[in-house]
């Protein structure tokens, strides 16, 4: 089938988003399908992507932001950016340019038998239903809408239910299907429209029979967190607050990109916290699956939201320290800093995150 794949971003960028993409995008391509993927492209070369996979990659113009985050990674926004996203926000400023965007590249291109959708942002969602109403005779036949974290009910900005509602139930009335991670995310999405919704799972290419395989021998409690940190929904404070009281040995590496949160503490735990940049998926899986244990700090205010991190902690086959942000288990983390790992997260059915197994759920909505 000829499928039309719209995203934000693919790789290199690694993100959740851009990881659900990629990945998408291979497994569908590896089965025959004919595959094109629109993205906001920097000035990364696919050339050899194209050829390997016979994916089309092409990019999605962006002309309101002057320097817009591409899949190269994160720019630096100039003065312009900056005044007027602050001006803009409540705009939805410069993400509804999708709404715009989307339309055009449907009316460029020669009709297509899939189109998936991939938010966030939402705003692409957006676009697809707007270019459904302008070309429906160019539109797809069928429109599956990928959503991550929810927009409506996200359990932070309320404003959204009363400003973009229509954008919302544009799309949800538009779309033959709404798909998401967790059965959870149900809940944030309108309840006339939860009849459209699928769960599936974010996607992984990983070899399941290597899963905590690996040995580990540690010469002191060694641990860590990848992902970012957010001061409302995942704010690692009071955690570190207590790592900085414990008279012990331990080695903590954070993998983030954002490390506001944690510029204080560097100084407090005197080397015994390492901060890392970002590494690509399949090296960091390799470097966790090395850690006596990994740390994830809950979404209390969101739980319609599952971090894709923890699938990649579930691949990296060690205990997880799942930490409330707002009441830590202190016991928990004494027991944990012990070798005592009985109160461990556990990740249920893995095998449901294999990309093979993501990519049947897609097919049978489309086959």
């Amino acid at each position: 089938m000829k499928i039309l794949v719209i995203t934000q971003h693919i790789f290199p960028i690694q993100t959740p988003r851009s990881i659900r993409s990629t990945e998408l995008i291979k497994e569908l391509a590896r089965r025959g399908h004919d595959v094109t993927v629109y993205a906001v492209l920097g000035k990364y070369d696919y050339s050899s992507f194209e050829k390997e996979t016979g994916i089309k990659v092409k990019g999605i113009p962006i002309h309101w932001e002057v320097l817009p985050t591409s899949s190269d990674g994160p720019s630096k926004r100039n003065f312009i950016d900056k005044v007027f996203g602050r001006l803009l926000r409540r705009f939805e400023f410069p993400l509804f340019e999708f709404y715009y965007r989307i339309p055009e590249i449907i009316a460029s291109e020669s009709q297509y038998d899939v189109l998936i959708s991939i938010a966030v942002p939402h705003q692409i969602h957006w676009g697809c239903a707007n270019a459904r109403m302008k070309y429906p005779e160019k539109f797809p036949k069928h429109w599956i809408a990928d959503c991550g974290d929810p927009y409506m009910k996200n359990g932070r900005t309320k404003e959204h239910l009363q400003r973009y509602a229509k954008y919302e139930r544009l799309f949800c009335e538009e779309c033959d299907y709404i798909t998401v991670p967790i059965e959870n995310a149900k809940e944030a999405y309108y309840p006339e429209y939860r009849d459209k919704i699928r769960v599936i799972p974010q996607g992984f290419d990983f070899d399941l029979s290597a899963v905590g395989q690996k040995q580990v021998h540690n010469d002191v409690p060694t641990f860590a967190f990848a992902g970012m940190f957010y001061p409302d929904i995942r704010n690692p404070k009071l955690f570190l607050d207590y790592l900085c009281s414990l008279n012990r040995e331990f080695r903590f590496y954070v993998y983030t990109r954002f490390d506001n949160l944690l510029i204080d503490y560097k100084e407090r735990l005197k080397g015994k916290m390492i901060i890392k940049n970002p590494v690509p998926r399949k090296e960091l899986i390799d470097i966790l699956s090395g850690m006596d244990f990994l740390v994830n700090i809950s979404n209390v205010n969101s739980p319609n939201q599952l971090p894709s991190k923890l699938i990649d902690y579930g691949i990296a086959g060690r205990p997880i320290l799942d930490v409330n942000p707002i009441n830590p288990n202190t016991n928990q983390i004494d027991e944990f800093m012990s070798g005592d790992y009985s109160s461990a997260l556990k990740i249920a059915n893995l095998q449901d995150y294999h990309i093979g197994n993501v990519v049947d759920k897609f097919e049978g909505l489309f086959s």
